[in-house]
């Protein structure tokens, strides 16, 4: 069983399920008319982007992109486009999902790259804001939950490409990744 490893569950199932239908409906008010074009950041956004983009009522589209900047529980510091979008977002309005907002470094290059191809606009959802890891000067337009500096997994976020499955957000005992 993998929840022997989980220190204690941070953010429940249904609160979980909460927070994303009131950030969903906000959404949808927010870009009424607009057609957003959602940008998950894969793998960790895969759960949550699903189930938020169920609680968007509005006429939108989505991609993924395929970014990587850890190696085990340290960011590199360098951003490696693995898996780009497809389609022309110029003039579109994006929204880039991540599961989490952890230094900002990724998402404050992707929003850069995406930049260069002139949307009409890009904003950041993410599950889980960690301010206290922040090393790039970004924020979040949606966020679903403030998070203390603690190692997380559960619903799409992983260590070692384990615990994705888990429906909670959980801390991670240190004596796995340590």
């Amino acid at each position: 069983m993998i929840e022997k490893d989980i220190q204690r569950i941070l953010v429940s199932e249904e609160e979980i399920r909460a927070k994303i239908s009131s950030v969903g409906a906000k959404i949808s008010r927010d870009y009424e008319g607009k057609d957003p074009f959602f940008v998950g950041v894969l793998k960790g956004c895969f759960i949550f982007m699903a189930d938020l983009m169920r609680c968007v009522d509005i006429r939108c589209s989505m991609d993924f992109m395929a970014v990587s900047s850890y190696s085990g529980t340290n960011s590199t510091g360098a951003v490696k486009i693995n898996k780009d979008l497809r389609e022309d977002i110029a003039g579109r309005h994006l929204i880039l999902v991540e599961d989490i907002l952890d230094s900002g470094i990724t998402l404050n290059y992707l929003k850069s790259y995406l930049t260069i191809r002139q949307p009409a606009s890009i904003a950041v959802a993410t599950l889980l804001d960690k301010p206290a890891r922040r090393k790039a000067d970004i924020k979040a337009d949606y966020s679903c939950f403030e998070i203390p500096d603690a190692f997380v997994v559960g619903y799409g976020l992983d260590y070692n490409e384990r615990y994705r499955n888990l429906p909670y957000i959980g801390v991670l005992k240190p004596e796995i990744y340590s």
